[in-house]
């Protein structure tokens, strides 16, 4: 991959395995909206630009300092994914897959955002969870443009109480958003600290709020804490173990990067199988 900043705007080219619209809509992020070939959306606190044309992306309105500071971690850019193909591909399975879904990229995003995403997550549906996130960040999060808002710290989500979330309209899961809220901004728990910590250990930490569990957790620690090896099992990915693998699978089966060969197959179920269509792939529930 090559680096260029031209005009405030930063330039990769040769920019392999990764696709915007594989990475942007393979379920593990919701702030994100494609109008006219441009990718827009909030992340680390910052409106972020992005288009792509062949293997070029260019990111809008980011300085060469910014980038490194933020950019090229968030989008994993120094990572090997074609490496971590060839580690896959002792899988059938996956070998069919990458060759429709290659060009995802497991963001880093920030820990706190992802877990309580993937809290909203829960028997929900992507346009009702964007909402939802929408509004949870209109109502506490700081201005950052005009109608962009800064996802809100727990400290604020903390600060409104139970009660106050009810505006969200996301009925139960406002309890859980609360207590997840409650101890972090407490220092229960230290999500700065998760990901010097095992795996498992770091899972039986979220899973002390209350609402997470396995699932949630496991997208959290994927998604948002670093943690390659964990596999959320959705409904697409439980089809395709169920079919594939048989009740004896474990995700030790694909090592450590069992969650981006979760990711390849979930992108591959949802949108390839025979069995998706447009229909269901719109409205069936997310990962978590």
């Amino acid at each position: 991959m090559e680096v260029f900043s031209e005009n405030n705007n930063i330039i990769l080219r040769s920019c392999e395995n990764f696709d915007l619209d594989q990475t942007f809509n393979c379920g593990q992020c919701f702030r994100f909206e494609k109008a006219d070939g441009v990718y827009t959306g909030v992340a680390l606190g910052r409106q972020i630009s992005l288009m792509q044309e062949g293997d070029t992306v260019i990111i809008y309105n980011t300085a060469p300092e910014e980038f490194e500071a933020k950019w090229r971690a968030y989008f994993d850019l120094d990572r090997d994914y074609a490496a971590i193909i060839r580690e896959l591909s002792f899988d059938e399975r996956i070998r069919t897959a990458v060759q429709k879904t290659s060009g995802i990229r497991i963001l880093r995003q920030d820990g706190w955002e992802t877990l309580c995403a993937f809290i909203i997550s829960q028997n929900n549906n992507i346009p009702r969870i964007k909402k939802i996130i929408a509004s949870l960040c209109r109502l506490l999060g700081e201005a950052i443009g005009e109608n962009v808002y800064a996802f809100p710290t727990a400290e604020r989500i903390c600060s409104a109480g139970e009660a106050g979330l009810t505006a969200l309209n996301c009925g139960y899961r406002a309890k859980y958003l609360y207590d997840a809220a409650k101890k972090v901004a407490q220092g229960e728990i230290d999500l700065t600290r998760l990901p010097k910590l095992p795996y498992m250990e770091a899972k039986q930490e979220l899973m002390k709020i209350k609402g997470v569990g396995d699932k949630v957790a496991d997208c959290a620690l994927l998604f948002g804490l670093g943690f390659y090896e964990a596999f959320p099992m959705d409904v697409w990915v439980k089809r395709a173990v169920r079919n594939y693998y048989g009740a004896d699978f474990k995700p030790e089966y694909f090592g450590r990067y069992a969650g981006i060969a979760q990711q390849y197959l979930f992108y591959y179920e949802r949108s390839f199988a025979k069995k998706a269509n447009s229909r269901t792939a719109n409205t069936e529930k997310v990962q978590c």
